[in-house]
């Protein structure tokens, strides 16, 4: 039986791997010269395999897209099935302290080596630099049509990842799946006109980041960058937000609390206690809340506070503004920057037309789906390669029956 993978990347790769057994010829169709290449950048060249093992009831709340969908997936192949096919294959991997795991090496070739001789060994053909421009069906099985001629194969694997926009998705239009709209997802905020992105490089490790007139709220590691600000908590706010954002175009105030355990009150009364404990001593040289020196001058200057004011003659009205800049700072957003090279997309293959125990389409059998090309996808922490394996195994194995 010929199986055809169309994508190379790492759904592409493990569902090959999962297809290929006794009688069955699978090959690989990946249209750019290289194959891995998310693998390779994630993580900054480490490689960011997964997240350190939770329920399944836990893991699906990191799905902005797809959480029903990969309830029923993760029940065949979850965070700790990854674990041992990778660790069963020479590969160690290390839990870091925010639960992201990466090999032991930190070096994303390990995973990639893993993936290619796991495939080398069961004979998966590759062909790249060959983009498929069209599936159509024939009988039973496909023929896919290229620049470089046509093919036809018994069972077809779709894991061709996500596109920026509609067109891309030309290629399985005869197939008549709904494609939902792609939008970007996992992007960092851009404030162009705001006076922090002179502070670029500082970040505070738990602040909490709020949509303004929306329930979309994040927390986590902020960073200041010399667009805006970025870091865990606005990434993972990016992703909830995704459609939220893209229909308002990128056009937001996002109110943050620069410390998540503190509430107003809690602000208000610590520099009210400190002030009377230490009256005689300059605001702009002691900073609170551990708040690093030169985001707390930003502060006391949005405050009003002029650099000699002492804590003890703390005007009321300069106080209270310098309580709002810690608990709620208003950062008008306008714009977006991808984050890093690790491009995600919010969209495709409709989930709906798909079932989860299979990744079969329920159109067009022996025909598959696998990875990014299909609407879900996960916030920053290994989740959108868990979905990867787990999608492109199921998918792997179903083929391969």
């Amino acid at each position: 039986m010929k199986i055809a993978i169309i994508g190379g990347g790492a759904a592409g790769f493990f569902a090959a791997i999962h297809a290929s057994g006794p009688g069955n010829e699978v090959t690989i169709f990946e249209k750019s010269p290289k194959i891995l290449s998310k693998v390779r950048i994630s993580g900054g060249g480490r490689c960011n395999v997964t997240h350190q093992p939770m329920e399944i009831s836990k893991l699906i709340k990191n799905y902005p897209r797809g959480e029903k969908f990969l309830k029923k997936a993760f029940r065949h192949f979850s965070i700790s099935d990854t674990f041992k096919w990778f660790e069963s294959r020479g590969v160690s991997l290390k839990i870091e302290s925010d639960g992201r795991v990466f090999p032991i090496t930190d070096d994303s070739q390990t995973i990639i080596h893993a993936l290619v001789s796991e495939a080398d060994k069961l004979d998966v053909k590759q062909i790249r630099s060959t983009g498929i421009k069209d599936i159509k069906q024939h009988g039973d099985g496909f023929d896919l049509i290229s620049e470089k001629g046509h093919f036809f194969f018994d069972k077809v694997i779709v894991a061709a990842g996500g596109h920026p926009n509609l067109d891309s998705y030309g290629f399985l239009k005869s197939l008549n799946h709904k494609i939902v709209k792609p939008i970007p997802s996992l992007f960092t905020f851009n404030a162009p006109n705001e006076s922090i992105r002179e502070l670029m490089g500082i970040s505070m490790p738990n602040a909490q980041v709020k949509i303004e007139g929306t329930k979309l709220t994040y927390q986590g590691p902020v960073l200041i960058t010399h667009w805006g600000i970025s870091g865990p908590a606005v990434l993972k706010l990016s992703a909830f937000g995704a459609q939220w954002l893209f229909d308002h175009q990128y056009q937001a105030k996002a109110q943050i609390n620069w410390n998540a355990e503190l509430g107003e009150g809690n602000y208000l009364n610590q520099i009210l206690n400190y002030s009377q404990s230490h009256p005689n001593r300059k605001i702009y040289n002691h900073p609170l809340f551990e708040v690093p020196s030169r985001l707390w001058e930003h502060f006391c200057g949005k405050s009003g506070i002029e650099e000699g004011q002492l804590f003890g003659n703390l005007p009321k009205k300069s106080l209270n503004r310098l309580v709002q800049n810690l608990f709620c700072y208003i950062l008008e957003v306008k714009g977006k920057t991808t984050f890093k090279e690790e491009f995600v997309t919010a969209g495709g293959i409709s989930l709906e037309e798909v079932n989860p125990d299979t990744m079969q389409s329920i159109y067009h059998p022996n025909l598959y789906f696998a990875g990014e090309v299909l609407n879900l996808d996960g916030i920053t922490g290994g989740f959108n390669f868990q979905a990867a394996w787990t999608t492109g195994y199921i998918a792997g194995v179903s083929a391969k029956l």
